[in-house]
């Protein structure tokens, strides 16, 4: 199971939120391809980026220090947040992005996500965040009736590579990751599955890799800031 650093962008900096609230953040490191590369040293595969300002604008706003990332890390990336066209998914992916996430365009253009994914096979994810089950779009501002575990089954023959499921109620809460519900999205679906949302501490990891569904990986953020969750040593556990 892969564990993915998460760095959060908003107004250039690397911050956490807390529940996905924009009002309340936390900045954690004001250069992020500093912050990056910190993650890189400690032996990280991958690095989860967020667009957070993107994400409630529907267009990329923190293109800048995502290039920088791009440009000073060896490992793959993936970005979500404010990418709603094929003409910003091409345009990452060409400057070096490994894997694009469609979230909102996932709810409300779905035929986006099946193009995106036949052009760039094994670079589209999609990105389900949930309040109780259900979907929200736009930066988790707006809640819709659509169930999660609907959406990620719509797109079982589609060709995406990954589904993140976030818990919105556990993201930046350091309360421990929904499993349950991860779980049964897991094992309702054969895309693979990333966790996110609450990923606080080595046990979590471990209920998560032991939860009786093949995840993919967890995506952990404030934990590694805050420095309840070690990053070489989680990387170890996961890897023995």
């Amino acid at each position: 199971m892969i564990l993915y650093p998460a760095i959060d962008l908003k107004d250039g900096q690397a911050v956490r939120l807390l529940r996905g609230d924009m009002t309340k953040s936390t900045v954690f490191n004001s250069d992020p391809a500093a912050q990056a590369m910190e993650f890189v040293a400690a032996g990280c595969e991958w690095l989860h980026l967020v667009d957070l300002n993107g994400a409630f604008e529907g267009e990329p706003v923190n293109a800048a220090p995502v290039e920088a990332i791009l440009k000073q890390t060896k490992v793959p990336a993936q970005l979500g947040g404010g990418i709603r066209n094929m003409h910003t998914i091409a345009a990452w992916i060409e400057k070096g992005l490994a894997r694009v996430i469609l979230g909102t365009v996932a709810v409300e253009n779905p035929d986006l996500v099946r193009e995106a994914a036949r052009e760039f096979p094994g670079k589209i994810a999609v990105g389900i965040d949930a309040r109780d089950g259900r979907v929200a779009t736009k930066g988790w501002a707006e809640e819709t009736n659509v169930m999660v575990t609907d959406l990620a089954k719509s797109f079982e023959d589609a060709g995406v590579c990954a589904i993140i499921y976030t818990d919105i109620n556990r993201d930046g809460a350091m309360q421990g990751p929904n499993i349950e519900a991860t779980a049964a999205l897991a094992n309702s679906v054969s895309i693979p599955v990333i966790a996110s949302g609450g990923v606080s501490s080595l046990e979590d990891l471990i209920a998560l890799r032991d939860c009786g569904a093949s995840l993919n990986g967890a995506i952990s953020g404030r934990a590694l800031y805050d420095g309840a969750l070690d990053l070489k040593q989680a990387l170890q556990v996961l890897d023995a």
